[in-house]
């Protein structure tokens, strides 16, 4: 079992930008496929972005397409959201996800996933 740790959160406003980190232990980082997700209220959770085990690939929902970055420091056995031109909408609280996947595979679902984090909310203020 991985432990996910997330931080980085905070209220932000329209325009700003945040950080996301999730920093990994209990298994051989390299050996995670990673991923954010976000829950609004009232809403269910949606996938954000995923990267693979190898890093050199990823890919985002059409709605942060542009504006987010994921990426992966193995190092630090940690994984990043870049968040720029936050907007009110992307005001949720924001998961990151692991699984043992392939190493060049991104994964979009919730339920592809075997680990969560905590969570960390992030605000938008328009």
């Amino acid at each position: 079992q991985v432990q996910l740790v997330e931080s980085g959160g905070g209220l932000v406003q329209a325009g700003g930008s945040l950080r996301l980190s999730c920093a990994a232990s209990g298994r051989t980082f390299s050996s995670i496929a990673m991923g954010w997700f976000r829950q609004a209220p009232g809403k269910e959770r949606e996938f954000v972005a995923a990267i693979s085990r190898s890093g050199d690939n990823t890919v985002y929902a059409d709605s942060v397409k542009g504006r987010f970055t994921i990426s992966r420091d193995s190092a630090k056995n940690t994984v990043y959201l870049q968040m720029n031109s936050l907007k009110p909408e992307d005001t949720a609280v924001y998961y990151c996800a692991g699984v043992r996947g392939r190493y060049y595979l991104t994964y979009r679902g919730t339920r592809d996933y075997e680990d969560w984090g905590q969570g960390t909310q992030v605000t938008v203020s328009s």
